[in-house]
């Protein structure tokens, strides 16, 4: 096929029978998947990207929002140490508006294998990762949270990222560049193939209904899902589904990321964000994706390894659990020796399938989806006979509006400013106001759907001490009387969403949140009659806005 420096942009097109046709179709709206498609988007190429429930929903939303500085990798994987130490850099650089560049601090309390903390600072150095060592005192002085049986510290370029706003920001940037569509909702439900080539991908739309999605190129970014499309193909990727459960807390402990210096195990490392932190990771292994709970189990490993690093794990007050899988590329080893590199499976090979216009990426991490992408994107312009490079190592990425509500404190900031009365405030806990939600829905690419689930991630809505008692239910209304909901939808949303605030708080509730909750459900069950929320049930939805 001839090269083309330059492409004909031709944006995706729906026709009257209701099938849509474009360049390329992902499948997956994770980091990955979004930033894949702003790649693309760039060199000239538009795309549609369809997710089955909504930006960051899976692994991308489910993590510890931590920007690795790969410090934590040097011991067992080097190669992904350095590549989370250069895309680390290039992010900051360009998608500055998503990173808090906190630093970082890796800290041993006495009992720490000492052996670990000598060669630390030279296997740092060996993949090009600046680890300054500190006096111990001078660390607690700078973080009173920490252990007075602290015995070392080095200070690491550890960051922390809002995976939500980049995601919905790459995504919104695809659109504005290329005409590139996204489509939420959307469960891919079969492939259309014929002699070795995928003519259409079938899926089911809450909107409009069954459809048909014709590419020249399909890519599967699906994360531990993407197993479930590849075998729609034909093909095996081998996968691991890597389970991790984390903590919010009620208040920020710190201001930067504290990680144990130690090898990688549960409950050590804690992410500041915005005004609180999270606590995390436990790894178990799993069969299957039905259910993606946290556990109390999970919840108490993470807090007992977690509190000789930070006594104060062990009596603050939390606020939320949740859980996500790593789709880690691999398979048979214990997960936290399974490499975090990434896997690009090019499905024309004749034991990967034989689809010769599909591909696969599979593991790394958030930090480096960029590079993922560019791998991606390199693979898909050489098909599709456009030559024009990757600009996402330089092109800095656009801040959009609508999803800076994200923010920590934006709500409060624009209360400050001004706070009419015909513009109350719906969540008190994070001062989100009626028109901040109402820029919110005008920029949703599908109002019809799941519109408070799309609210509580475009927003702090729920995020708060309350975990939505009290907002879900004045924003419910509010949509009533803005003609956003009508009959009972409003009232089945705000039971859903509901349900997905007791799944992250149940294994937490003790102490202050325990009576918090039962605040809730006097008002949900006493006033409202929606007893059935606190029935269990399993989901496959994870993440901290699950």
């Amino acid at each position: 096929m001839t090269q083309n420096t330059k492409h004909d942009i031709q944006p995706p097109e729906q026709s009257a029978s209701g099938t849509w046709r474009t360049d390329v179709l992902i499948i997956g709206g994770g980091a990955t998947g979004t930033g894949i498609a702003r790649d693309l988007a760039l060199r000239g190429v538009a795309c549609i990207l369809a997710e089955w429930r909504d930006a960051a929903a899976g692994a991308s939303g489910a993590n510890h929002g931590l920007l690795h500085s790969g410090a934590r990798y040097v011991a067992a994987d080097r190669e992904a140490a350095a590549e989370c130490r250069e895309e680390g850099d290039i992010l900051k650089r360009t998608a500055a508006h998503c990173i808090e560049n906190t630093g970082g601090l890796f800290v041993s309390v006495a009992g720490d294998d000492p052996d670990y903390g000598e060669a630390f600072p030279a296997l740092c150095a060996a993949a090009g990762i600046t680890a300054t060592p500190m006096d111990p005192e001078e660390a607690r002085e700078k973080e009173p949270a920490l252990s007075p049986r602290l015995v070392r510290a080095f200070q690491v370029p550890d960051a922390s990222v809002d995976p939500f706003r980049l995601c919905l920001d790459l995504m919104a940037h695809a659109t504005s560049v290329a005409g590139s569509v996204f489509l939420p909702h959307t469960r891919i439900t079969g492939l259309d193939i014929k002699k070795g080539r995928i003519l259409a991908a079938l899926a089911e739309h809450p909107v409009h209904g069954s459809i048909r999605i014709e590419a020249r190129q399909y890519v599967n970014a699906a994360g531990a899902w993407g197993m479930g499309i590849a075998a729609m193909a034909g093909a095996r990727v081998p996968m691991v589904f890597s389970k991790g459960t984390l903590l919010v807390t009620h208040d920020r402990l710190a201001t930067r990321v504290i990680n144990r210096l130690r090898p990688a195990g549960n409950g050590d490392i804690l992410v500041p964000g915005g005004t609180v932190s999270v606590l995390g990771t436990t790894s178990v292994r799993l069969k299957t994706l039905d259910d993606i709970s946290p556990t109390v189990a999970e919840v108490e490993e993470n807090i007992r390894e977690g509190s000789p690093m930070v006594p104060a794990l062990s009596s603050v007050r939390y606020i939320r659990s949740y859980a996500g899988v790593r789709p880690l590329a691999g398979d048979g080893a214990e997960d936290r020796s399974v490499s975090r590199n990434f896997s690009l499976v090019d499905h024309s090979l004749p034991n990967q399938g034989g689809i010769e216009n599909m591909l696969t990426i599979s593991g790394g991490k958030l930090t480096t989806f960029r590079l993922m992408a560019e791998r991606t994107c390199d693979e898909l312009c050489a098909r599709l006979g456009v030559s024009a490079p990757c600009l996402t190592r330089t092109t800095p990425l656009p801040a959009t509006a609508a999803s800076s509500w994200t923010e920590p404190g934006r709500s409060a900031r624009e209360w400050l400013t001004h706070h009419e009365a015909e513009n109350p405030v719906q969540c008190e806990c994070e001062m989100v106001q009626s028109d901040s939600l109402k820029e919110i829905v005008a920029s949703l690419p599908d109002a019809e759907n799941s519109l408070l689930h799309a609210i509580g991630l475009r927003s702090r809505v729920g995020k708060g001490p309350c975990q939505g008692a009290f907002c879900s239910v004045r924003i419910t209304s509010a949509l009533y009387d803005n003609g956003d909901f009508h009959t009972d939808e409003g009232i089945s949303q705000l039971t859903a969403f509901l349900r997905s605030r007791f799944k992250g708080q149940k294994p937490i509730l003790w102490g202050a949140q325990l009576a918090q909750w039962e605040l809730a459900e006097a008002l949900h069950c006493g006033l409202f009659s929606l007893e059935h929320l606190t029935c269990s049930e399993n989901s496959t939805e994870g993440g901290r806005n699950e």
